[in-house]
């Protein structure tokens, strides 16, 4: 069988398409993990921050509740946003907020938040 001359190479535009295409849904997908891996950071942050203001609160250590979650926040790369921790009770509740980084197909100002409630039983 004889090719037509003008059939020649005609596949390479369709590969090279699929490969730009292949390209974005691996970029898309490196966002999506990122994310889900700030997310992730986040909630963990937001529980070790209502574990310290409600251990603050059952068990004063002379360091008030909201400095304490803030302190544990950022040792775990977020931010406090809220801290609802009344003296008196042994009940903490935290929102924070996690930077997301840089994307490759996104805005670079995103960040994900967790939010936690923590609560002591004392005895």
């Amino acid at each position: 069988m004889r090719s037509r001359g003008g059939e020649r190479g005609s596949v390479t535009p369709i590969a090279a398409a699929f490969l730009v295409v292949l390209a974005v849904v691996a970029m898309a997908l490196a966002d999506v993990a990122r994310v889900l891996l700030a997310r992730s950071r986040a909630q963990t942050a937001a529980d070790a921050a209502a574990l310290a203001a409600a251990q603050s609160l059952a068990f004063p250590t002379g360091l008030d509740p909201e400095p304490a979650a803030r302190a544990l926040a950022q040792r775990n790369g977020a931010i406090l946003v809220r801290c609802a921790c009344r003296p008196g009770t042994f009940e903490a509740r935290v929102e924070v907020r996690v930077p997301v980084g840089a994307l490759l197909l996104g805005p670079d100002d995103l960040s994900a938040g967790g939010a936690a409630r923590a609560v002591v039983e004392v005895p």
